[in-house]
């Protein structure tokens, strides 16, 4: 029975592309061979292959092993931290109080002269 694969838009391909290139420099960066973080993941190395490649059909789970394998883990806390779009729309749906109408005494005209 073949996979499901999702249509990626072109935005989150390209986000994902630009993922996994980044993961691969932290891996370089920190003289870990392909083997040695797929080993500490848990994965294969054809799977961490996808992933520093962007494609879709790696986990979420999995991209955030590697991460936390690599000393990344903490980047993943600032992820929608500041979501200031969210808290604007939140902000636009806030009830506002409406103030109560005066009510006018007896005998009120509504003229200067006879108050």
């Amino acid at each position: 029975m073949p996979k499901n694969t999702l249509d990626l838009l072109p935005t989150v391909q390209r986000t994902l592309v630009m993922l996994g290139e980044n993961i691969r420099l932290a891996r370089l960066r920190r003289d870990l061979s392909s083997q040695m973080v797929a080993e500490r993941t848990g994965i294969s190395r054809q799977t961490l292959s996808a992933l520093e490649n962007g494609f879709g059909s790696v986990s979420m789970a999995t991209w955030i092993q590697v991460l936390f394998v690599l000393g990344l883990g903490k980047d993943l806390e600032l992820v929608a931290r500041d979501d200031e779009l969210g808290r604007a729309l939140q902000d636009a749906k806030l009830p506002t109080r409406k103030r109560a109408r005066k009510t006018r005494s007896a005998g009120y005209t509504g003229t200067r002269d006879n108050p």
